[in-house]
């Protein structure tokens, strides 16, 4: 199978580097490498200037508009593989990675994604820990990640992370990453949208916990700057995810959602529980990421209520 790999960038040439360095030593090589690039990311066409050309099969896209959604889309557009492979610019894929990636497609051909591992990096510490729960959605419209932490056998899941992910082209002939998606960088819950429609359309995703990449976690230029608060970035996050989810649980479980999401919530996406849970500590930064999270609730709300009617297609089996 051909498999072409797709790097988003913006202004990280050293992790690029890096990056491109682990893609050298496959033990499965890539068919070719797809950097995506903008316009206007000088540092970034110094350094692919400079590159040998017989150390990949590297082939580079230029984009104008901001955001990992049109990177992905211009990559996915002209991506030659039937395997198309991802990952970010910040991280190093382990050799075997394309090998295994490969082998679960050649294994069963109604397997539509597969992803795995990101072993994450903050600064000079690796992040710990252990999950058997990783890339679920539970029936009231919770999203659970943990690809970090996976661990065990290679098993269905619901969301792959776009991180360290893979689809079937066929899979994805007619589907690309939605560009209701807000943000200017990372639009955080890019992947939900597509990983559940793909579900969907009964392709398997698979999670392997073998397949790995070193994530170090790179410095961000747009509003969401990690472990920095920003009530812009926040909303965002917030409105990613459940426009995702507005779009793909059955009614039954959209008012579950609903109810769940304005009462309890998550640390990344506040409802009333989690307000009061922080706002002894936080006080009124608490006031402002729980605002920010109903600013983004709303906002899809908004978004899928406005959508055109006649093209719904509502999911049967979530």
């Amino acid at each position: 199978m051909m498999i072409s790999v797709l790097i988003p960038t913006y202004r990280r040439s050293q992790d690029l580097a890096r990056c491109l360095a682990a893609l050298q030593k496959q033990a499965r090589p890539a068919d070719e490498v797809l950097v995506v690039v903008r316009d206007s990311d000088t540092e970034t066409w110094q350094l692919l200037t400079a590159l040998d050309p017989q150390a990949l099969p590297l082939r580079t896209v230029k984009v104008s508009v901001p955001g990992v959604v049109a990177a992905m889309n211009a990559g996915v557009d002209v991506a030659k593989g039937e395997i198309i492979a991802i990952t970010d610019d910040d991280a190093a894929p382990h050799t075997d990675w394309l090998e295994r990636i490969e082998a679960h497609y050649l294994a069963d051909e109604k397997v539509g994604g597969v992803g795995g591992r990101d072993r994450m990096h903050y600064g000079t510490q690796l992040i710990e820990g252990q999950s058997q729960v990783v890339g679920r959605l539970q029936w009231f419209g919770r999203a659970i990640g943990n690809h970090h932490l996976g661990v065990g056998n290679a098993r269905e899941v619901d969301i792959l992370k776009g991180v360290n992910s893979s689809y079937r082209r066929s899979a994805i002939a007619n589907i690309r990453f939605d560009e209701r998606m807000r943000g200017t960088g990372a639009q955080v819950h890019h992947e939900l949208m597509l990983c559940l429609t793909l579900k969907r359309a009964g392709w398997k995703l698979i999670y392997d916990p073998a397949i790995v990449v070193d994530h170090y976690l790179g410095q961000r230029f747009d509003e969401d700057r990690r472990n920095q608060f920003n009530a812009t970035a926040f909303s965002n996050m917030t409105y990613n995810e459940t426009l995702s989810l507005l779009e793909h649980l059955t009614p039954a479980r959209r008012i579950a959602f609903s109810i769940w999401a304005v009462l309890v919530g998550t640390r990344d996406a506040w409802g009333l529980v989690q307000l009061l849970r922080f706002l002894p500590s936080q006080g009124k930064l608490a006031w402002q990421k729980w605002l920010a999270s109903m600013h983004g609730r709303w906002q899809a709300w908004l978004t899928w209520s406005d959508r055109d009617r006649s093209s719904e297609v509502w999911a049967q089996h979530w």
